[in-house]
């Protein structure tokens, strides 16, 4: 995979002489540097089971670019200067990838102990003919796919149709029945792994494990290592708080407790005797909020943002209290993701947390005179890269019992500013389809696909296979293929 620099993302380095400063600063503060150390960063000292990834994009917001002029620019240039900061730490989980919300079958719930499994006849020829098959067989373990979902292979709950046959083939109804390998790399968000695949797999009518999928908010996990009291924004109800314990995150509060503890901080919400009554109020006054996650899109900008405010002008996270030095007195914040559309059942797309971030940093810009330093994780930050190569690698050893990572993996997505710009800047191919954000022309003009745009993920998926393993390899399962009577190291027929 390609080493990245300052200058591929045109953003100029700091001389050597500040950039030593800063390391010592972080040094002494305890913590990781930041791109002019203000940036509060976890502490190197509480590293266990995650790797620190280096962000790969400024941390000044993106809200000036938007102040007098809301019209997106998509270039692809201008994006990878306009997020985070170099040097600023994006924690990921360590390998090897063990997810909390896996379920693992062992011998007793079904198993036969001390028995290998039985295998259905349909595995026993698929076996033998991919021993026949060597080089086939070789390449299909050398490519992988990585699919974006929404406007990818769903609209919503609604299934895109062409998605089911793309992981038909994938999952073995090719002609060698063998299993190519793949993953979900969401921006999505606000559900645990487990039930979100299980929504899928109903969807998609094929299996999908919490092994093979990436949300937007899975790699921070690794965050629950270095903060002991968040708090956690967006989703539905208190969705995302589940997420939170389930990721090991061990204090955590939404706004909902803060407005039962305190009404007046939110003026225009109605707060019903049904929130009050399943809220976990405290007296925040008296305890400090380490740093503020927003997982999901919030449900209510109003609130959200208030309290996202009071916290950020705060001395150190403590309600009602204001910082004397908003930069230095400020706690970190994390965006999950940071699309500013995002594709639904609705015929155009709406606004995601991306919208949210930028209006929170305009508010912050506007009431302090400071830019907003923050943190996001998501398509196409490099650390979401990172750790799709980690669950590749991962489920390469689940299906094949091979743990490494395929040299030819695929990106197919629908939103040129963050499915193709991460894969481009990544150094995957590229696939970009029309059945999601893209409408445009023959490809996008600021941030084009490598590999190409294609009707929808069935046809991306076949160009790619064909690629990889020649256009006579056949897209459908023979049931009456005979390895016995094969011809040539291929599958006959009866």
């Amino acid at each position: 995979m390609p080493t990245y620099d300052d200058s591929d993302f045109g953003v100029n380095a700091a001389p050597a002489q500040q950039q030593q400063q800063e390391q010592a600063v972080g040094s002494a503060g305890g913590r990781s540097g930041s791109y002019g150390g203000s940036l509060s960063i976890p502490s190197d000292a509480h590293r266990g089971s995650a790797i620190e990834v280096p962000a790969t994009r400024s941390s000044i917001s993106d809200a000036s670019h938007y102040m007098h002029n809301l019209s997106i620019s998509p270039a692809a240039k201008e994006r990878r200067g306009s997020r985070n900061s170099f040097g600023a730490s994006l924690p990921i989980p360590r390998s090897k990838r063990q997810s909390r919300l896996s379920s693992v079958v062992t011998a007793e719930e079904g198993g036969r102990p001390g028995m290998p499994p039985i295998a259905p006849s349909r595995d026993i020829i698929a076996a033998q003919l991919q021993d026949l098959a060597g080089e086939k067989v070789k390449a299909a373990k050398n490519m992988s796919f990585v699919f974006d979902i929404d406007g990818v292979l769903v609209h919503g709950d609604r299934l895109i149709p062409e998605g089911r046959r793309a992981l038909q083939i994938l999952n073995g109804d090719n002609e060698l029945g063998i299993k190519i390998p793949h993953i979900f790399l969401t921006n999505g968000s606000g559900k645990p792994e487990q039930p979100r695949c299980d929504q899928l797999s109903k969807i998609l009518g094929v299996p999908i494990s919490t092994e093979q999928f990436i949300q937007s908010h899975t790699p921070m996990q690794a965050l629950s290592e270095y903060y002991n009291t968040v708090l956690v924004v967006g989703g539905e109800g208190y969705k995302c708080r589940e997420v939170a314990e389930l990721y090991g995150f061990k204090d955590i509060v939404v706004p909902n407790d803060i407005i039962a503890w305190d009404e007046t901080i939110a003026p225009f919400r109605k707060f019903t005797a049904e929130e009050r009554a399943t809220s976990r109020p405290r007296d925040f006054s008296r305890m400090n909020i380490d740093a503020i996650l927003v997982f999901s899109d919030s449900r209510d900008f109003a609130t959200d943002l208030q309290i996202i405010m009071d916290l950020l002008q705060s001395e150190n996270g403590r309600f009602g209290t204001r910082a004397k030095d908003p930069v230095s007195q400020r706690i970190p914040i994390y965006f999950s993701q940071g699309d500013l559309l995002c594709p639904s059942e609705h015929p155009y797309p709406r606004m995601s947390q991306g919208a949210f971030r930028i209006g929170l940093e305009a508010m912050y810009k506007a009431l302090t005179g400071e830019d907003l330093e923050r943190v996001v994780y998501g398509k196409p930050e490099l650390a979401t890269y990172k750790y799709a190569d980690e669950v590749i690698t991962n489920w390469m050893n689940v299906i094949h019992n091979e743990e490494k990572l395929p040299e030819h993996i695929y990106m197919v997505g629908d939103n040129p500013a963050s499915d193709i710009v991460g894969g481009n800047s990544y150094g995957w191919n590229t696939c970009l389809v029309r059945t999601g954000v893209f409408q445009g022309g023959e490809n996008d003009e600021e941030n084009p696909a490598n590999f190409g745009v294609f009707r929808n993920v069935l046809e991306a998926v076949k160009t790619a296979i064909s690629k990889e393993l020649g256009k006579d390899f056949k897209f459908e399962w023979n049931e009456k293929a005979n390895p016995v009577n094969a011809a040539h190291g291929v599958s006959a027929v009866e």
